[in-house]
């Protein structure tokens, strides 16, 4: 991030340039330690009201030079930190406001707005060269004996740009943190306060108010003495330096008491369900607070979800392997989704078997928990739901994230359409740019009220209370999740709500709704049902996921020796479109103990290696297919002659433009192949030796593009390197190690 010779990211710093920072404790002082860890071949310089911390700086090497006044240092300075307390800021930019002219400003402090009112007062407007930043790092230490290199790496920084901050300003700050190892962010001045009120002030405001509680008691001593390890991690932030939390409280003061209202009401419900022996009520709380706990945890590891930059995961495959054993994949997505939000509107308890721990399922899972349903687990697969039947869920407090969960986004948006109470969808990056018009436009049909972001893309904002009513739709182009977002908003609606789709799609909603004793009727290629109804809990046992199942049927089908067998995977009619097409390409694929579970078709399937030949890919399997087509891409490059694919239009709307990543992905491994709007013809070679070469391979965040390429490497005769896998784990947990298990040469690294 950074050039040796004092150039950061373009941003003009060379080595002349001159950076001052105004108090130098532990904040300070790390970022002058870590620019010169970085390399930064500028001088250094601070300005602090204590003359030992100025020496001690110098000392260490930390600072090249300072001194107790700012006049002496301003001028030649090109950057100024500004890095004391929070209450100490307005004194200080009045007394810089006379001695700026061009230099870029920047700030340390925790509530933004105090600071945004402060620059105000003082300059008369905030400079545009002022760029408001906050690095969410910190420690119980003080000054600039502390002084830490690493205190910022891989943690974030909170940049508060205005409309009118200058562009370079701005790049500069970025630079300036990002050679510290930051992750930089940008976030409006309110919500940053919001934000940082409840994720980091409150919790020090309870740790100060609990330990100021318990040191006053009588027992005191023995409390301290028998503490648990518990007490002591939450209680830690309680040693921070007591003046600068008072300056954050005053300065954040309506955020905070915001905040404060919100956790009182919260243990108010809790301290009356333990005084009534509501233990449906505790188990409702502790259950939500200790999955929350657990799932944020996971995606704050991984940096993808809640608007933080994803980390890049890289896959390294090496050429050729082989293909055996016996396998069980995760449970099907479309499977657990379904189950989560028909067990939660049911009247009674609803047990799932197999759920899918990905991320996906874990979002609906999470979604359902923020509406006020209780749901135990996920145990190894084993979910619990306590359904409130299809009037009781109860409005989130904020907006809903799902994460990369097209499924769940487009399902809520059907079933919250019918609620008494507003809603809002969002989801993470790649989410936001996928089309819900597709849905949003069919339910404002029904009555509902959904306002969309540009072109009709997340988040969606839905009002509560419209009378929905039942219409007949003719859906312009196949879609399951079209299907079932309105099957959920029927139930809610007036009368009876048909769907006809031109093309066959998965029936698992329709399915599962007759399972949950709520009748779906179907003639033909229409589906509908009458509105008014109730659900019933009923138990899951959720099958494995077929398209998870594809990358391993592809990968047995095109190694020769391969022989590797499935269990217990889902053969829905409506999802077989792979199984097909593959046997139509000449795959020696058998199925055996066949049998339904939950009114689901499953079976374990066994694949040998057979050569297969190119086919052109009957327009009827294209609905029945349509997410495995990337792997099934990969079997055309393995089979001698052309496959050509058509009518599949939908794959350019997925997490990808899949038809445009996976062509230039073949592309780069020298696969020729000619690219349509509606499909692709691959040429392959089908010999028993290499197909292809190797290469790297960009995703583009695709989960099945990932995965698809990763099978290429069976062929491949050289290292194939994919970039961005780190949505992989989003449908299938497990996918390397699986892949490892039966024989692929698999490396996966952070980037």
């Amino acid at each position: 991030m950074r050039e040796r010779h004092g150039t950061v990211c373009g941003s003009q710093v060379t080595d002349e340039s001159r950076i001052l920072i105004v108090g130098l404790g532990l904040i300070g002082g790390s970022l002058a330690a870590g620019l010169k860890a970085s390399g930064y071949a500028g001088e250094i310089v601070a300005c602090d009201r204590d003359p030992s911390e100025i020496e001690q700086g110098i000392a260490l090497g930390v600072i090249d030079a300072g001194g107790t006044e700012l006049a002496p240092w301003v001028a030649e300075s090109s950057l100024i930190v500004l890095a004391v307390p929070v209450l100490a800021m307005a004194p200080v930019m009045t007394e810089l406001a006379s001695m700026v002219s061009d230099q870029v400003i920047t700030d340390v402090g925790s509530t933004k707005q105090a600071i945004l009112q402060a620059a105000e007062r003082a300059f008369g407007r905030l400079p545009r060269r002022f760029v408001l930043g906050h690095p969410i790092a910190g420690s119980e230490k003080s000054g600039v004996a502390a002084s830490n290199p690493d205190l910022y790496r891989h943690h974030k920084v909170i940049l508060t740009p205005q409309a009118d901050t200058d562009p370079t300003a701005l790049a500069r700050v970025r630079a300036l943190w990002e050679a510290c190892g930051a992750e930089v962010l940008e976030m409006d001045v309110m919500r940053h306060d919001q934000v940082l009120a409840r994720t980091s002030h409150l919790p020090h405001l309870l740790a100060f108010s609990l330990v100021d509680t318990l040191a006053r008691q009588d027992e005191r001593l023995d409390i301290f003495r028998y503490a648990a390890g518990g007490f002591r991690d939450f209680t830690r932030i309680a040693g921070s330096d007591p003046v600068m939390w008072r300056d954050i409280f005053t300065a954040n003061r309506d955020a905070v008491l915001e905040a404060l209202d919100d956790f009182e009401a919260g243990v108010a419900r809790l301290r009356q369900a333990v005084a009534n022996g509501d233990s449906d009520a505790m188990l409702g709380i502790f259950d939500r607070a200790s999955h929350a706990r657990h799932y944020f945890d996971t995606l704050l590891n991984k940096t993808r979800y809640q608007a933080m930059e994803q980390r890049n995961v890289r896959y390294r495959v090496s050429p050729g392997g082989q293909v055996t054993g016996t396998i069980r994949v995760p449970g099907d997505k479309s499977i657990s989704h379904r189950s989560i939000m028909l067990g939660a509107l049911s009247e009674g308890v609803t047990q799932v078997e197999g759920f899918l721990e990905g991320e996906d399922s874990l979002a609906t899972l999470q979604a359902f928990r923020e509406m006020g349903v209780v749901i135990e687990g996920p145990h190894q697969g084993r979910v619990t739901i306590h359904g409130v039947g299809m009037h009781g869920l109860k409005k989130p407090a904020g907006p809903l994230y799902v994460g990369n969960a097209g499924t769940a986004m487009r399902l809520f948006a059907g079933l919250l359409a019918g609620q008494a109470f507003d809603t809002e969808l969002t989801g993470d990056a790649s989410l936001t740019k996928r089309p819900m018009g597709r849905v949003a436009d069919p339910l404002r049909e029904m009555g509902a009220v959904i306002e969309t972001a540009e072109g009709g893309r997340p988040p969606l904002r839905i009002k509560g209370g419209q009378q929905l009513k039942g219409i007949t739709y003719d859906m312009p182009m196949a879609s399951a999740q079209v299907k079932s977002c309105l099957l959920l908003a029927g139930m809610y609606a007036e009368g009876e709500t048909r769907v006809r789709e031109p093309a066959p799609t998965r029936d698992h909603t329709e399915r599962m709704l007759n399972g949950f004793g709520y009748p779906v009727s179907r003639a033909g290629d229409v589906a509908w049902l009458q509105g008014g109804g109730h659900l019933t809990a009923a138990p899951i046992d959720v099958p494995s996921d077929i398209s998870s199942a594809t990358f391993f049927l592809v990968a047995a089908a095109i190694t020769p020796g391969a022989d590797l067998t499935l269990e217990h995977v889902g053969i829905n009619p409506t999802r077989v479109g792979v199984i097909n097409i593959l046997k139509a390409m000449g795959a020696d694929l058998e199925l055996f103990d066949e049998h339904e579970v939950g009114g689901e078709p499953v079976a374990n399937i066994r694949v040998r290696y057979a050569p297969l030949k190119g086919i052109e890919i009957p327009s009827d399997q294209v609905p029945l297919a349509i997410d495995e087509f990337p792997a099934l891409f990969v079997a055309a490059a393995n089979a001698s002659g052309t496959t050509r694919l058509r009518g599949a239009e939908e794959l350019r709307v997925k997490e990808s433009d899949r038809l445009q990543s996976m062509a230039d992905g073949l592309a780069i491994l020298g696969v020729e192949n000619t690219l349509y709007e509606d499909g692709i013809d691959i040429v392959g070679k089908g010999e028993d030796g290499p197909s292809y070469g190797g290469g790297r391979i960009d995703s583009h965040g695709d989960h099945r593009i990932a995965m698809a390429f990763t099978v290429a490497g069976l062929r491949a005769n050289d290292h194939i390197v994919i970039d961005d896998c780190a949505n992989v784990a989003t449908s299938f947990p497990g996918f390397v190690d699986l892949a490892r298990r039966v024989g692929m040469t698999l490396e996966e690294v952070s980037a």
